[in-house]
């Protein structure tokens, strides 16, 4: 189980380098923000299993993305629980949302707070992998 988490951690690699793509361009078609959310998805998805896998390993008992999330935060290992919570709750509402304005907004929240500490997550991790 150990290493579990690091062979999730390649996947989350993969998708955060899409996400990464998606957040640096300057504007996006209709098209391009659907690519854009379902990458933020996917990558979300990811990081809080990537971050449930390593508690694991490390000893913690985690059930839940809320957890995963609580307790990373506690012990250091994301510096903002709030917008990771914020994250986590928007992403399963947007799954839900085809008002145009929502999803707009979701796409700035992405780009400017969720994709910035999923980045900062990944370097954290990255270094960890080694």
């Amino acid at each position: 189980m150990t290493q579990r988490w690091k062979q999730r951690f390649d996947n989350y690699e993969k998708a955060i380098g899409h996400l990464r793509s998606a957040v640096e361009r300057e504007s996006l078609s209709e098209i391009e923000q659907a690519g854009l959310i379902q990458f933020f998805e996917v990558s979300f998805e990811l990081a809080w299993k990537v971050m449930k896998d390593y508690l694991e390993a490390e000893g913690y008992l985690v059930k839940s993305p809320r957890e995963a999330i609580k307790t990373a935060y506690r012990i250091e290992l994301i510096d903002d629980g709030d917008v990771w919570l914020d994250a986590l709750e928007k992403r399963n509402l947007a799954a839900h949302t085809y008002d145009d304005s929502i999803l707009d907004e979701f796409q700035e929240r992405i780009s400017h707070e969720y994709f910035p500490r999923m980045d900062v997550f990944y370097h954290i991790m990255k270094q960890k992998r080694r």
